[in-house]
């Protein structure tokens, strides 16, 4: 087990002023991994101010100097991949290999892509007789989820640095060994201090102080939605602003036209990705009636063809999820569809017979869901696909809209002009067009209550900055 006894303020390791620590669970046999301090407001106080002192000097750096920071950053994070993926697969549960390309490879590229934006990005422009420019918003509190703890950190972190804001980092109590290692790096690249500090606690105090700190410009959050609400209801006492990347429940459209086997395959992977522990999951397949049986049919043996076992290992396609809390709540919702009518396809809410240890569940397929179950309405964030049927593509995309939510989606057609129509009509952040892949540059986020702002590429740059006009 390791221990971690200090917290990383103003440039340096220093005893927290919170006297409690918070055991780290490893998600594969429930053994405590790590220990970590539980800060304080006290705590949070010190990173403000760190963070506040540390501003002017480094807003006012060239953006060549802050994006040489992070390529140092992506650099070095680099050499510790391996070590990242490692602890990422027992902390959060994502099998190793799949750790190595996205716990560890996502943010290690953020860095360096969020560089690169930097160098391209417009600071300053003329329009008319005015000089409109774009400087750091100031100090960022950033509070960050255990799904992909490091990517969100990076997503983060990288483009407020980028801009020359400076940053808190309030990371997940469930996944936080990683942003120690991060906040480790910072200090071997020599980052100026008080830039970066790391504060690790819980949300109703740590959290909440960062969000109510006046010195606290703006407060970076993703994770629930009902904590996006009370970030929002905290933040708007002294009018800062609040970026929320949120809850989803995505819909993954299959049109008539569709390659079923393809589609099918393909959503399930995209359900089913970090144990299904993904905002932006697809997490209900709507499928045309007159194939809803052949749908089925194939969403079953793909499904099954997910086997659990310890991550670190490889040992199965799906890993645990991250804790014991999310294991109960996931197979409460499983229940709760076979209470509300719904069709067990696979899996189900028993414990897997081979693994007596570890917070495992099935993978799980629903088939008859009505749109207006729990299952179909609430995020569940676990292995559980909801596969609905419906009547008519408008049919189709008034199910997609019908969602507090609002996300991610998915659209699946033989014709890719009628696809995009039909992608262009659902209300949601962004739209995978048969199968299309994840980009780093594109931009990330929600409507609705999925959240607001946008993170990646230049978009996130964008959310860090106040607009100034110079009439000359």
């Amino acid at each position: 087990m390791q221990t971690y006894d200090k917290l990383y303020i103003d440039g340096s390791w220093v005893a927290p002023c919170g006297k409690g620590s918070i055991d780290v669970i490893d998600s594969s046999n429930e053994s405590v991994m790590a220990r970590i301090p539980e800060g304080d407001a006290q705590d949070i106080d010190r990173a403000v101010r760190a963070a506040a002192a540390a501003l002017p000097a480094w807003s006012q750096r060239s953006v060549e100097e802050r994006a040489g920071y992070l390529v140092k950053i992506s650099e070095a994070l680099g050499k510790r991949s391996d070590e990242l993926a490692q602890i990422m697969a027992r902390e959060v549960g994502m099998p190793i290999m799949l750790s190595k390309m996205i716990q560890a490879g996502l943010p290690i590229a953020n860095f360096g892509v969020f560089a690169q934006m930097a160098r391209q990005y417009s600071f300053e422009e003329q329009v008319g007789n005015s000089l409109v420019l774009r400087e750091p918003i100031g100090v960022v509190g950033c509070i960050t989820p255990w799904n992909y703890p490091l990517h969100q950190i990076a997503a983060k972190v990288g483009p407020a640095l980028a801009v020359g804001c400076t940053v808190v980092v309030k990371p997940s109590e469930i996944a936080p060994i990683n942003a120690f290692i991060l906040a480790e790096v910072i200090h071997e690249v020599g980052l100026p201090k008080g830039v970066f500090n790391l504060v690790t606690g819980y949300g109703p105090v740590a959290g909440e102080a960062l969000v109510s700190h006046p010195q606290v410009d703006m407060v970076s959050f993703t994770g629930s939605t009902r904590a996006g609400r009370r970030i929002s209801e905290l933040a708007a006492q002294s009018v800062k602003r609040v970026a929320l990347e949120l809850g989803g429940k995505s819909a993954n459209i299959l049109l008539d036209d569709a390659d079923l086997q393809k589609a099918v395959r393909n959503g399930v992977n995209a359900c089913y990705l970090n144990s299904g522990q993904t905002c932006s999951a697809l997490t209900r397949m709507l499928v045309p009636r007159a194939r809803l049986a052949e749908a089925t049919a194939i969403a079953k043996q793909v499904a099954e063809e997910f086997t659990l076992g310890d991550p670190v290992k490889g040992a199965g396609r799906l890993g645990p999820l991250v804790s014991a809390a999310q294991r109960d709540r996931v197979r409460s919702y499983i229940r709760k569809g076979l209470e509300e009518g719904a069709k067990l396809v696979t899996g189900g809410a028993e414990a897997p017979a081979d693994l007596p240890s570890g917070f495992y569940v099935k993978p799980t397929v629903f088939s008859e869901v009505k749109n207006s179950m729990t299952i179909a309405q609430e995020e569940i964030f676990g292995p559980v696909l909801c596969i609905i049927p419906y009547d008519s593509e408008e049919d189709a995309i008034a199910i997609a809209n019908d969602s507090i939510y609002g996300l991610a989606g998915g659209v699946w057609s033989a014709d890719v002009e009628r696809a995009k129509r039909v992608a262009r009509r659902m209300r949601t952040g962004q739209v995978e067009v048969n199968g299309g892949h994840y980009n780093l540059l594109a931009p990330f986020g929600g409507y609705k209550q999925s959240g607001n702002g946008r993170e990646m590429g230049k978009f996130g740059l964008d959310e860090f900055v106040e607009i100034k006009s110079l009439q000359l």
